[in-house]
Protein backbone atom coordinates (compact mmCIF):
# COMPACT_ATOMS: atom_id res chain seq x y z
CA UNK A 1 0.00 0.00 0.00
CA UNK A 2 1.04 3.60 -0.54
CA UNK A 3 1.72 5.65 2.57
CA UNK A 4 1.50 9.34 3.45
CA UNK A 5 2.56 10.97 6.69
CA UNK A 6 -0.03 12.58 8.92
CA UNK A 7 1.77 15.89 8.46
CA UNK A 8 1.45 15.65 4.69
CA UNK A 9 -2.23 14.82 4.97
CA UNK A 10 -2.77 17.74 7.30
CA UNK A 11 -1.13 20.05 4.78
CA UNK A 12 -3.27 18.99 1.85
CA UNK A 13 -6.42 18.93 3.96
CA UNK A 14 -5.72 22.49 5.01
CA UNK A 15 -4.99 23.49 1.42
CA UNK A 16 -8.30 22.11 0.15
CA UNK A 17 -10.35 22.88 3.25
CA UNK A 18 -11.05 19.22 4.09
CA UNK A 19 -10.92 17.37 7.39
CA UNK A 20 -8.06 14.98 8.03
CA UNK A 21 -10.49 12.06 8.26
CA UNK A 22 -11.81 12.88 4.80
CA UNK A 23 -8.33 12.75 3.28
CA UNK A 24 -6.83 9.73 5.01
CA UNK A 25 -6.55 6.45 3.08
CA UNK A 26 -6.47 3.26 5.13
CA UNK A 27 -2.99 1.82 4.78
CA UNK A 28 -2.08 -1.35 6.75
CA UNK A 29 1.59 -1.83 7.61
CA UNK A 30 3.65 -4.90 6.68
CA UNK A 31 3.28 -6.55 10.09
CA UNK A 32 -0.48 -6.13 10.00
CA UNK A 33 -0.58 -7.75 6.54
CA UNK A 34 1.50 -10.69 7.77
CA UNK A 35 -0.69 -11.19 10.82
CA UNK A 36 -3.82 -10.98 8.70
CA UNK A 37 -2.51 -13.61 6.28
CA UNK A 38 -1.78 -16.01 9.16
CA UNK A 39 -5.23 -15.51 10.65
CA UNK A 40 -6.84 -15.96 7.23
CA UNK A 41 -5.37 -19.41 6.71
CA UNK A 42 -6.54 -20.50 10.13
CA UNK A 43 -10.01 -19.08 9.60
CA UNK A 44 -10.40 -20.58 6.13
CA UNK A 45 -10.60 -24.09 7.58
CA UNK A 46 -13.63 -22.94 9.61
CA UNK A 47 -15.49 -21.30 6.71
CA UNK A 48 -17.78 -23.15 4.29
CA UNK A 49 -16.97 -23.38 0.58
CA UNK A 50 -18.45 -20.47 -1.35
CA UNK A 51 -18.60 -19.29 -4.95
CA UNK A 52 -18.68 -15.69 -6.13
CA UNK A 53 -18.91 -14.21 -9.60
CA UNK A 54 -17.26 -10.88 -10.43
CA UNK A 55 -17.82 -8.87 -13.57
CA UNK A 56 -16.46 -5.53 -14.80
CA UNK A 57 -17.50 -3.57 -17.86
CA UNK A 58 -13.85 -3.36 -18.93
CA UNK A 59 -10.41 -4.20 -17.57
CA UNK A 60 -8.22 -1.26 -16.55
CA UNK A 61 -5.87 -0.62 -13.59
CA UNK A 62 -8.39 1.14 -11.33
CA UNK A 63 -10.98 -1.62 -11.61
CA UNK A 64 -8.24 -4.26 -11.30
CA UNK A 65 -7.13 -2.67 -8.01
CA UNK A 66 -10.70 -2.71 -6.72
CA UNK A 67 -11.04 -6.40 -7.60
CA UNK A 68 -7.74 -7.20 -5.87
CA UNK A 69 -8.90 -5.36 -2.77
CA UNK A 70 -12.12 -7.40 -2.70
CA UNK A 71 -10.26 -10.69 -2.91
CA UNK A 72 -7.68 -9.64 -0.31
CA UNK A 73 -10.41 -8.60 2.12
CA UNK A 74 -12.27 -11.86 1.62
CA UNK A 75 -9.02 -13.74 2.25
CA UNK A 76 -8.53 -11.76 5.47
CA UNK A 77 -11.99 -12.89 6.53
CA UNK A 78 -11.27 -16.53 5.78
CA UNK A 79 -12.54 -16.91 2.21
CA UNK A 80 -9.41 -17.73 0.24
CA UNK A 81 -9.47 -18.09 -3.53
CA UNK A 82 -8.41 -21.59 -4.52
CA UNK A 83 -9.12 -23.02 -1.06
CA UNK A 84 -12.68 -22.47 0.07
CA UNK A 85 -13.58 -19.73 -2.39
CA UNK A 86 -14.26 -20.22 -6.10
CA UNK A 87 -14.07 -17.01 -8.12
CA UNK A 88 -15.42 -16.55 -11.65
CA UNK A 89 -14.27 -13.25 -13.13
CA UNK A 90 -15.47 -11.98 -16.50
CA UNK A 91 -14.82 -8.67 -18.26
CA UNK A 92 -17.27 -7.36 -20.84
CA UNK A 93 -14.40 -5.62 -22.67
CA UNK A 94 -16.42 -2.43 -22.93
CA UNK A 95 -19.34 -4.09 -24.72
CA UNK A 96 -22.79 -3.74 -23.11
CA UNK A 97 -24.15 -6.68 -25.13
CA UNK A 98 -21.36 -8.85 -23.73
CA UNK A 99 -22.21 -7.56 -20.25
CA UNK A 100 -25.74 -8.85 -20.78
CA UNK A 101 -24.48 -12.26 -21.84
CA UNK A 102 -22.20 -12.46 -18.80
CA UNK A 103 -25.11 -11.53 -16.54
CA UNK A 104 -27.25 -14.34 -17.95
CA UNK A 105 -24.42 -16.84 -17.50
CA UNK A 106 -23.83 -15.75 -13.91
CA UNK A 107 -27.50 -16.16 -13.08
CA UNK A 108 -27.47 -19.66 -14.60
CA UNK A 109 -24.39 -20.56 -12.52
CA UNK A 110 -26.15 -19.51 -9.27
CA UNK A 111 -23.13 -18.27 -7.25
CA UNK A 112 -23.52 -17.32 -3.60
CA UNK A 113 -22.96 -13.66 -4.49
CA UNK A 114 -22.22 -11.50 -7.52
CA UNK A 115 -19.94 -8.46 -7.48
CA UNK A 116 -20.68 -5.86 -10.14
CA UNK A 117 -17.75 -3.52 -10.80
CA UNK A 118 -18.90 -0.33 -12.60
CA UNK A 119 -22.29 1.19 -13.33
CA UNK A 120 -23.14 -0.56 -16.62
CA UNK A 121 -22.28 -3.94 -15.11
CA UNK A 122 -24.40 -3.32 -12.03
CA UNK A 123 -27.37 -2.25 -14.15
CA UNK A 124 -27.06 -5.32 -16.37
CA UNK A 125 -26.83 -7.74 -13.45
CA UNK A 126 -29.68 -6.10 -11.55
CA UNK A 127 -31.86 -6.54 -14.64
CA UNK A 128 -30.88 -10.21 -14.88
CA UNK A 129 -31.77 -11.40 -11.38
CA UNK A 130 -33.81 -10.37 -8.36
CA UNK A 131 -32.75 -13.36 -6.27
CA UNK A 132 -28.94 -13.76 -6.23
CA UNK A 133 -27.23 -11.18 -3.96
CA UNK A 134 -25.54 -8.43 -5.97
CA UNK A 135 -22.94 -6.08 -4.48
CA UNK A 136 -22.13 -3.16 -6.75
CA UNK A 137 -18.90 -1.19 -6.54
CA UNK A 138 -17.13 1.57 -8.51
CA UNK A 139 -20.54 3.20 -9.06
CA UNK A 140 -20.34 6.96 -8.62
CA UNK A 141 -24.08 7.71 -8.72
CA UNK A 142 -26.24 4.71 -7.78
CA UNK A 143 -29.32 6.94 -7.58
CA UNK A 144 -28.97 8.04 -11.20
CA UNK A 145 -28.25 4.41 -12.11
CA UNK A 146 -31.56 3.45 -10.41
CA UNK A 147 -29.82 1.01 -8.08
CA UNK A 148 -30.96 2.87 -4.95
CA UNK A 149 -33.43 5.64 -4.16
CA UNK A 150 -32.71 9.10 -2.78
CA UNK A 151 -33.44 7.58 0.66
CA UNK A 152 -30.57 5.06 0.21
CA UNK A 153 -33.02 2.17 -0.23
CA UNK A 154 -32.15 -0.43 -2.91
CA UNK A 155 -34.60 -0.49 -5.79
CA UNK A 156 -34.71 -4.29 -5.54
CA UNK A 157 -34.16 -6.48 -2.45
CA UNK A 158 -31.12 -8.42 -3.72
CA UNK A 159 -28.96 -5.34 -4.37
CA UNK A 160 -26.55 -3.41 -2.17
CA UNK A 161 -23.13 -1.91 -2.66
CA UNK A 162 -20.51 0.75 -2.22
CA UNK A 163 -20.46 3.98 -4.19
CA UNK A 164 -17.83 6.66 -4.64
CA UNK A 165 -19.97 9.76 -4.61
CA UNK A 166 -17.03 12.14 -4.50
CA UNK A 167 -18.10 15.59 -3.36
CA UNK A 168 -17.85 17.87 -6.38
CA UNK A 169 -16.85 21.05 -4.55
CA UNK A 170 -13.40 19.76 -3.42
CA UNK A 171 -12.77 18.52 -6.97
CA UNK A 172 -13.46 21.99 -8.37
CA UNK A 173 -11.43 23.62 -5.59
CA UNK A 174 -8.59 21.32 -6.59
CA UNK A 175 -8.90 22.23 -10.27
CA UNK A 176 -8.67 25.91 -9.39
CA UNK A 177 -5.59 25.27 -7.24
CA UNK A 178 -3.92 23.56 -10.21
CA UNK A 179 -4.85 26.25 -12.75
CA UNK A 180 -6.43 29.37 -11.22
CA UNK A 181 -6.76 31.03 -14.63
CA UNK A 182 -8.81 28.22 -16.23
CA UNK A 183 -12.18 29.38 -17.52
CA UNK A 184 -13.16 26.44 -19.73
CA UNK A 185 -13.07 22.84 -18.51
CA UNK A 186 -13.03 20.02 -21.04
CA UNK A 187 -14.94 16.85 -20.25
CA UNK A 188 -14.83 13.75 -22.48
CA UNK A 189 -17.52 11.27 -21.51
CA UNK A 190 -19.53 8.27 -22.61
CA UNK A 191 -23.19 9.12 -23.21
CA UNK A 192 -24.02 5.48 -22.45
CA UNK A 193 -22.63 5.58 -18.90
CA UNK A 194 -25.18 6.99 -16.47
CA UNK A 195 -22.53 8.02 -13.95
CA UNK A 196 -20.67 10.05 -16.58
CA UNK A 197 -23.84 11.73 -17.80
CA UNK A 198 -24.85 12.57 -14.21
CA UNK A 199 -21.43 14.16 -13.58
CA UNK A 200 -21.69 16.14 -16.82
CA UNK A 201 -25.02 17.53 -15.63
CA UNK A 202 -23.59 18.48 -12.23
CA UNK A 203 -20.56 20.17 -13.81
CA UNK A 204 -22.78 22.18 -16.15
CA UNK A 205 -24.53 23.64 -13.09
CA UNK A 206 -21.53 24.05 -10.77
CA UNK A 207 -18.92 25.52 -13.12
CA UNK A 208 -20.77 28.72 -14.12
CA UNK A 209 -21.11 29.58 -10.42
CA UNK A 210 -17.30 29.68 -10.32
CA UNK A 211 -16.95 31.74 -13.48
CA UNK A 212 -16.10 28.71 -15.63
CA UNK A 213 -17.86 26.91 -18.44
CA UNK A 214 -18.03 23.27 -19.48
CA UNK A 215 -16.92 21.98 -22.88
CA UNK A 216 -18.39 18.47 -22.98
CA UNK A 217 -17.52 16.05 -25.77
CA UNK A 218 -19.24 12.64 -26.06
CA UNK A 219 -17.11 9.62 -26.98
CA UNK A 220 -19.06 6.38 -26.94
CA UNK A 221 -16.18 4.03 -27.83
CA UNK A 222 -12.59 3.80 -26.64
CA UNK A 223 -11.49 4.43 -30.22
CA UNK A 224 -13.23 7.84 -30.08
CA UNK A 225 -11.25 9.14 -27.09
CA UNK A 226 -8.29 10.60 -28.99
CA UNK A 227 -10.50 12.43 -31.50
CA UNK A 228 -12.74 13.79 -28.73
CA UNK A 229 -9.71 15.03 -26.79
CA UNK A 230 -8.24 16.68 -29.89
CA UNK A 231 -11.51 18.55 -30.39
CA UNK A 232 -10.88 20.35 -27.07
CA UNK A 233 -7.92 22.19 -28.58
CA UNK A 234 -8.53 25.93 -28.43
CA UNK A 235 -11.75 25.44 -26.48
CA UNK A 236 -10.59 24.31 -23.02
CA UNK A 237 -7.64 25.07 -20.74
CA UNK A 238 -7.88 21.87 -18.71
CA UNK A 239 -9.47 18.40 -18.90
CA UNK A 240 -11.37 16.80 -16.03
CA UNK A 241 -12.20 13.10 -16.02
CA UNK A 242 -13.75 10.92 -13.34
CA UNK A 243 -13.90 7.17 -13.85
CA UNK A 244 -15.57 7.01 -17.24
CA UNK A 245 -14.75 3.46 -18.28
CA UNK A 246 -14.36 4.22 -21.99
CA UNK A 247 -11.90 6.97 -21.13
CA UNK A 248 -10.06 4.75 -18.65
CA UNK A 249 -9.72 1.90 -21.13
CA UNK A 250 -8.12 4.22 -23.71
CA UNK A 251 -6.48 6.66 -21.33
CA UNK A 252 -3.11 6.65 -23.05
CA UNK A 253 -4.84 8.01 -26.18
CA UNK A 254 -6.24 10.92 -24.17
CA UNK A 255 -2.82 11.57 -22.62
CA UNK A 256 -1.08 11.62 -26.00
CA UNK A 257 -3.56 14.18 -27.33
CA UNK A 258 -3.50 16.25 -24.14
CA UNK A 259 0.29 16.38 -24.14
CA UNK A 260 0.32 17.64 -27.73
CA UNK A 261 -2.27 20.30 -26.89
CA UNK A 262 -0.66 21.19 -23.52
CA UNK A 263 -3.92 20.50 -21.70
CA UNK A 264 -3.49 19.32 -18.08
CA UNK A 265 -5.62 16.29 -17.19
CA UNK A 266 -7.13 16.25 -13.69
CA UNK A 267 -8.56 12.87 -12.72
CA UNK A 268 -10.05 11.23 -9.64
CA UNK A 269 -7.98 8.06 -9.24
CA UNK A 270 -4.39 7.05 -8.66
CA UNK A 271 -3.88 5.01 -11.81
CA UNK A 272 -4.91 7.80 -14.17
CA UNK A 273 -2.03 9.83 -12.71
CA UNK A 274 0.34 6.91 -13.13
CA UNK A 275 -0.81 6.58 -16.74
CA UNK A 276 -0.34 10.24 -17.64
CA UNK A 277 -2.64 12.66 -15.78
CA UNK A 278 -1.23 15.68 -13.99
CA UNK A 279 -3.02 14.99 -10.70
CA UNK A 280 -6.06 13.41 -9.06
CA UNK A 281 -8.06 13.83 -5.89
CA UNK A 282 -10.04 10.70 -5.28
CA UNK A 283 -10.68 7.43 -3.53
CA UNK A 284 -7.86 4.92 -3.19
CA UNK A 285 -9.05 2.09 -5.46
CA UNK A 286 -7.52 -0.73 -3.45
CA UNK A 287 -9.06 0.56 -0.21
CA UNK A 288 -12.34 0.86 -2.08
CA UNK A 289 -12.08 -2.83 -2.94
CA UNK A 290 -11.30 -3.77 0.66
CA UNK A 291 -14.41 -1.94 1.86
CA UNK A 292 -16.48 -3.70 -0.82
CA UNK A 293 -15.01 -7.03 0.25
CA UNK A 294 -16.31 -6.49 3.78
CA UNK A 295 -19.84 -6.23 2.40
CA UNK A 296 -19.42 -9.38 0.32
CA UNK A 297 -17.97 -11.19 3.33
CA UNK A 298 -21.07 -10.41 5.40
CA UNK A 299 -23.26 -11.95 2.74
CA UNK A 300 -21.08 -15.06 2.48
CA UNK A 301 -21.27 -15.36 6.27
CA UNK A 302 -25.05 -15.55 6.02
CA UNK A 303 -26.27 -11.97 6.47
CA UNK A 304 -29.27 -11.40 4.16
CA UNK A 305 -28.39 -8.93 1.43
CA UNK A 306 -31.29 -6.68 2.42
CA UNK A 307 -29.65 -6.25 5.83
CA UNK A 308 -26.37 -5.01 4.30
CA UNK A 309 -27.05 -1.32 3.73
CA UNK A 310 -25.61 0.53 0.72
CA UNK A 311 -22.66 2.67 1.72
CA UNK A 312 -20.66 5.61 0.39
CA UNK A 313 -16.87 5.85 0.56
CA UNK A 314 -15.49 9.33 -0.01
CA UNK A 315 -12.18 9.41 1.82
CA UNK A 316 -9.92 11.40 -0.47
CA UNK A 317 -6.27 10.87 -1.41
CA UNK A 318 -4.24 13.31 -3.48
CA UNK A 319 -1.95 11.99 -6.23
CA UNK A 320 0.35 14.11 -8.38
CA UNK A 321 2.92 13.70 -11.14
CA UNK A 322 5.23 16.69 -11.67
CA UNK A 323 6.60 14.88 -14.73
CA UNK A 324 3.18 14.59 -16.39
CA UNK A 325 2.30 18.14 -15.34
CA UNK A 326 5.37 19.43 -17.17
CA UNK A 327 4.42 17.43 -20.29
CA UNK A 328 0.97 19.05 -20.16
CA UNK A 329 2.27 22.58 -19.74
CA UNK A 330 1.57 23.29 -16.08
CA UNK A 331 3.71 23.69 -12.96
CA UNK A 332 2.33 22.29 -9.72
CA UNK A 333 2.14 24.48 -6.61
CA UNK A 334 4.97 23.43 -4.23
CA UNK A 335 2.51 23.54 -1.32
CA UNK A 336 0.34 21.02 -3.17
CA UNK A 337 3.30 18.69 -3.63
CA UNK A 338 4.03 18.67 0.11
CA UNK A 339 0.72 17.03 0.92
CA UNK A 340 0.44 14.62 -2.01
CA UNK A 341 1.53 11.14 -3.02
CA UNK A 342 4.02 11.75 -5.83
CA UNK A 343 3.59 8.84 -8.25
CA UNK A 344 6.87 9.72 -9.95
CA UNK A 345 8.75 8.62 -6.83
CA UNK A 346 6.29 6.23 -5.11
CA UNK A 347 6.21 2.65 -6.44
CA UNK A 348 2.93 1.31 -7.72
CA UNK A 349 1.20 -1.32 -5.62
CA UNK A 350 1.39 -4.69 -7.38
CA UNK A 351 -1.94 -6.13 -8.47
CA UNK A 352 -2.38 -9.84 -9.20
CA UNK A 353 -4.06 -10.29 -12.57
Amino acid sequence: MLSTTRGQLSAICALLGLSLAACSPQQPDAQTSTDTASKSSATASQKPNKTIAISAIVAHPSLDAIRQGILDELAAEGYIKGQNLTVNFQSAQGNTATAGQISKQFVADKPDAIVAISTPTAQSLAAATKEIPIVYTAVSDPVAAKLITQQNTPTQPNVTGLSSQLPLAPQLDFIQKIMPSAKSIGYVFSAGEMNSVALRDKLSIALPKRGMNLVDIPANRPTDIAMATNSLGGKAQLIYTSMDNNVASAFESMVQSANALKLPIIASDEFSVRRGATAALGVNDYDFGRATGKMVGKILDGTPVNQVKPEVMNQLTLYVSPKHAQAQGVTLNPELLKGAINVDTTPEQKIDK
